[in-house]
């Protein structure tokens, strides 16, 4: 189709042939006026005409172009649009995910300043930084805030070279890169052709020394060319073990914000938000009773926002207190019941090991690994910090940090070991230790 001329209400369009006028009617005429109305064009009228041939004028004097040479196609392809709606792509790395923007996210006493902060870097504000580190537990919107600035970024128009990756994967595509020989293509996509540069995860990191290092130069490169840079972990870089100094200065360039757990009047505001983007209809009462109970994250905040609807569409209840009571019985856990000494009891049940030998210096396989997995549950299931958890198995702090993060990796590499995992979620959720 092409545009002619607008005159007041009256817009005139053509069309390549009949064909084409008679299906533009019957399927997509109405949607046109529909969004003029929106953008405050109630009134648009469109007419639509067949295209002349080349070279031929119509009666209101235009001339259709002639045909695009290959050279103009090829340009015209080149700048392909995104369709609404649809998740961001770009040049490398993971898809961003459409509802993780600024608009979409709940702003609180926890976020403010971290959220103030990445949109600050998004805009390109001339505050000193352009780089970030987002500090958070799992599930706190440090995610969120990341992929917001990718997202502001490319539908601004600021720049389509957005990298979003996370720390593994940048690891992965350095090993796939050494051994096809193809590094030098892998350090010129970081260093030269990367405006901006999402890293998650980085805790990820320990122990590979030959990604730290290249990391690290790329950061350099980014750096000196004037780059955006966004990290996000669980921890600080000064607290991830076997981590190098010059990887750790360059972690900690920029601005470093933590992200808390949100309050009760955080999370009622973002039960809201979520009911409202999904279209559920929820009592007031019945969110303010989710937002008491689950307190952990905003990822159990939706789990039990999900469930109950969810629960209520299929079994045909009534959203009420009391149909949330059954629901959030299988998600909510006292975690003041849940204690380090539990897990370890726990543990040492079912790795066949004594409390006595979790706790010693052994470095035995059949040692080590229950301990590491104590550790991650009681980082999971309990409000002590990592030094107290740490104590408690007679290790320092970024030994704990070493065996979460063991863990993690284990998890999702072993298929076997992530079964046993999720047995002892099941156990301890149920309140069965």
């Amino acid at each position: 189709m092409r545009f002619i001329g607008v005159e007041k209400n009256f817009l005139t369009l053509t069309c390549p042939n009949s064909f084409s006028e008679k299906r533009i009617k019957e399927k997509y005429l109405a949607a046109m006026k529909d969004n003029f109305a929106k953008l405050g064009y109630k009134d648009m009228k469109i007419n639509l005409r067949i295209e002349k041939k080349e070279g031929k004028r119509s009666n209101d004097s235009f001339v259709v172009a002639t045909p695009l040479t290959r050279e103009k196609r090829s340009m015209i392809s080149s700048k392909q649009m995104v369709l609404p709606g649809m998740n961001m792509k770009f040049d490398s790395g993971r898809m961003l995910k459409k509802g993780f923007t600024f608009d979409d996210f709940v702003v609180g006493d926890n976020n403010g300043f971290a959220f103030s902060a990445s949109l600050s870097i998004a805009q390109g504000a001339n505050n000193g930084t352009r780089s970030l580190y987002l500090l958070s537990d799992t599930g706190l919107g440090k995610s969120h805030l990341s992929q917001a600035v990718g997202h502001h970024v490319m539908t601004q128009g600021c720049s389509e070279k957005v990298y979003y990756v996370t720390a593994e994967d940048f690891t992965n595509e350095m090993v796939s890169s050494l051994r096809n020989n193809n590094i030098n293509m892998f350090k010129e996509k970081y260093r030269k052709k990367c405006d901006v540069l999402i890293l998650e995860d980085v805790h990820f990191l320990s122990g590979k020394d030959a990604t730290q290092k290249e990391l690290a130069i790329t950061l350099d490169y980014l750096v000196n060319a004037d780059k955006k840079i966004i990290f996000s972990g669980c921890y600080l870089p000064d607290d991830i073990p076997k981590m190098n100094e010059q990887l750790k200065s360059r972690l900690s360039m920029g601005l470093v914000t933590k992200i808390d757990s949100p309050d009760f009047k955080t999370r009622v505001k973002i039960l809201k938000k979520k009911s409202k983007i999904n279209g559920y209809i929820i009592p007031n009462d019945v969110t303010d009773y989710i937002a008491q109970e689950l307190c952990d994250n905003v990822r159990q905040l939706e789990s039990g926002l999900n469930g109950v609807v969810a629960r209520g569409s299929l079994m045909g209840d009534k959203i009420d207190i009391s149909l949330a009571k059954r629901v959030l019985s299988t998600i909510a856990r006292n975690k003041k019941k849940i204690t380090v000494e539990l897990i370890k009891k726990l543990v040492c049940s079912e790795f066949n090991v004594s409390e006595r030998e979790i706790v010693s210096s052994s470095r035995k396989r059949r040692i080590v690994r229950p301990r590491q997995v104590a550790i991650y549950l009681a980082r999971r299931y309990t409000d002590q910090p990592l030094k107290k958890i740490g104590r408690s198995f007679n290790r320092y702090h970024a030994t704990a940090i070493y065996s979460i993060n063991a863990v993690e990796k284990a998890i999702k590499l072993q298929g076997a070991f992530k079964e046993q995992m999720n047995y002892l979620y099941k156990k301890i959720d149920s309140g069965k230790i």
